[in-house]
């Protein structure tokens, strides 16, 4: 989905329960935004229409299955209402989510899924996107944010990025560490196989650690090939940049990926992390996998060596 900075009016904002859209109306309203949630469909118009003359900042309006009059049939006719009527600069944002990670979700904070009171969370879910299913087709002014992977502050930046009121601070670049095993991360804009380097996980004094140790960035920096790729890398990456911001684009994330994301595509992302750094660009990391994998290797008894902080 592209991350091209909207200049926008109303933000409908829907999407499966659980899925992050309270996150995604405090980040709207953090952004500058007036916010309102859980608003019945036949009081969109009025919320619009009623705001206060002084008062120029953009609408994001929570409208989900909440609410009594809820269809995405009548969400739609009332996008097109903002849009052909009223003349305004309107879109849905979707806030979706992958069912089984729902189901952990309700489930950890014993809340009930508004679908399903007397039924289980999974029937409550499939129900609900049952109700949503024309959105999921529709492709003009829908933007999709799926938080199966993404924790409260992800979800945050990457609205921030979408939705910022002001651009004076420009393209927001973020760099993210992951292993293919556990597929390739949804947000990411660019994504880098960098396999083709030598894998540490085979090195019985090296497999402990990760990409952030020194031992492991001494031996990948002398690896054939390593400083040609990096240079070659940062090149298309610095001719790159000023042209998605050109285009209007205010955030581009670059997703580096290796076979478990826990040495190479760590130890990659950190260099391009810091050659962003060095070159003034807005700039954050995240290593996506590799918190999870010191997990399971506390839980199997080995030695880590030097877990990374942050």
């Amino acid at each position: 989905m592209d991350s091209k900075q909207k200049n926008i009016d109303v933000i409908l904002v829907t999407g499966l329960s659980g899925a992050g859209m309270s996150t995604a109306l405090k980040s709207l309203e953090d952004l500058g935004f007036e916010a309102i949630d859980n608003l019945p469909i036949s009081l969109v118009e009025a919320a619009v229409n009623n705001r206060p003359e002084n008062d120029a900042r953009p609408l994001a309006l929570g409208v989900d299955c909440r609410t009594r009059d809820f269809n995405a049939a009548k969400l739609k006719d009332c996008l097109t209402a903002l849009r052909q009527d009223m003349n305004l600069n309107a879109e849905i944002l979707l806030i979706t989510c992958a069912d089984s990670i729902l189901q952990n979700r309700f489930s950890e904070t014993r809340r009930r899924h508004p679908l399903a009171i007397d039924r289980s969370i999974l029937d409550g879910i499939s129900t609900e996107r049952e109700i949503l299913k024309p959105l999921f087709e529709q492709t003009d002014q829908l933007e999709v944010i799926d938080t199966s992977e993404l924790n409260t502050h992800d979800t945050r930046r990457i609205i921030a990025g979408r939705y910022q009121v002001d651009a004076a601070h420009g393209l927001l670049t973020f760099v993210t560490s992951f292993g293919f095993r556990n597929g390739v991360p949804r947000e990411a804009d660019l994504v880098f196989d960098v396999r083709f380097l030598w894998n540490p996980h085979y090195d019985p004094d090296l497999k402990p650690l990760t990409g952030r140790d020194k031992k492991i960035q001494t031996r990948l920096s002398a690896e054939e090939g390593y400083q040609t790729f990096f240079k070659d890398l940062t090149k298309m990456i610095e001719n790159l940049l000023p042209r998605y911001q050109a285009e209007g684009k205010s955030y581009l994330t670059i997703a580096i990926g290796c076979t478990g994301g826990r040495h190479r595509s760590v130890f990659v992302a950190e260099k391009l992390y810091e050659w962003l750094e060095a070159g003034k660009h807005s700039t954050g990391i995240k290593h996506r996998d590799l918190g999870s994998w010191l997990i399971q290797q506390r839980q199997r008894g080995d030695t880590i060596e030097k877990p990374p902080t942050g």
